[in-house]
C-alpha cells in the first residue's frame, strides 16, 4: 500500500477517533461520525485497489501545497529539472507542480516534469542510448535535489527521482553501491550547472510560477543564456 494513502487512512482515524470523544461536547451525533469514517474509509480503499493511490496523493498534497516553503521548494526542485533538461538538450513535454494538476491534465504521477522522445525518430532514440546520454538523465533526475540544495542548503524531494536512478542502475545489471556513487556524483554535476546559470534558473522559477507554457519557458531560459547570464 502506498505511502501516502496510509498516512490519509491514518489521518482519518485519528479524526475519527477525536470526533468520538468530543462530538458529545458539541451534540455531534455517532452515527454521523461513523458513517462519515466508512465513507472516508471506502473511498480511499477504492483509491488503492483502482487509482493506485492518487486520491490519497491529492489530498496529502494539496494539505502540504497550504505551505508557502512547500509551494517554493517544489518550485524550485521543478526548475532545477527543467533547467538541466534543456542545457543537456533532454526534451520536455509538459510539467505540473502539484498532484492535483497532474489530474487534471491526465498526466501520471504526483506532478513534475514530463520528459518525452515523442519528436525523434527510432534511429534518434538508439543514438542517445549511450553511456553519455545516460549520464545527462541521471543528471537531469538529481537536478530538483541538487537545485533544493542549492536554493536552501538542503533536500526533502526526491525520493522518486533517486528510485528511477536506482532502477535504470539495477537494470543495467550494477551495484547499489555504484547506484549510490553515481547519484552523488550526478547531482554535484547537477548543481554545477545550476550555480552557473543562476539568472536563467531564477527567472525560469518566476514563469514556471505562473505556470507559462514549456515553450515560454524554454525561450526565458535562451534568452538568459544568449544574454551570457
Amino acid at each position: 500500500m502506498r505511502d501516502t494513502t496510509l498516512n490519509t487512512i491514518a489521518i482519518v482515524i485519528f479524526l475519527t477517533t477525536m470526533a468520538s470523544l468530543l462530538g458529545p461536547l458539541v451534540h455531534l451525533s455517532p452515527a454521523l461520525v461513523a458513517g462519515v469514517a466508512a465513507t472516508g474509509l471506502g473511498v480511499f480503499t477504492l483509491d488503492q485497489l483502482n487509482l493506485q493511490g492518487r486520491i490519497g496523493n491529492i489530498l496529502t498534497d494539496s494539505l502540504a501545497w497550504l505551505s508557502p516553503e512547500h509551494r517554493q521548494r517544489v518550485l524550485h526542485h521543478e526548475a532545477g529539472h527543467f533547467l538541466v533538461a534543456v542545457l543537456l538538450d533532454i526534451p520536455i513535454e509538459a510539467y505540473t507542480l502539484s498532484t492535483w494538476e497532474a489530474w487534471q491534465r491526465g498526466l501520471p504521477g504526483q506532478g513534475g516534469v514530463i520528459f518525452g522522445f515523442s519528436d525523434l525518430d527510432p534511429q534518434a532514440l538508439q543514438e542517445r542510448q549511450t553511456p553519455q546520454w545516460i549520464d545527462r538523465y541521471c543528471q537531469v533526475w538529481m537536478a530538483g535535489i541538487a537545485a533544493e540544495q542549492m536554493v536552501y542548503g538542503n533536500a526533502i524531494g526526491g525520493d522518486d527521482d533517486t528510485r528511477a536512478l536506482s532502477i535504470l542502475w539495477q537494470g543495467l545489471g550494477r551495484s547499489k553501491t555504484e547506484s549510490l556513487m553515481k547519484q552523488r556524483w550526478a547531482a554535484l554535476q547537477a548543481k554545477t550547472l545550476l550555480e552557473q546559470h543562476r539568472p536563467a534558473f531564477e527567472a525560469l522559477v518566476e514563469v514556471m510560477a505562473a505556470r507559462q507554457p514549456v515553450e515560454t519557458c524554454r525561450e526565458t531560459v535562451q534568452i538568459r543564456l544568449e544574454d551570457g547570464i
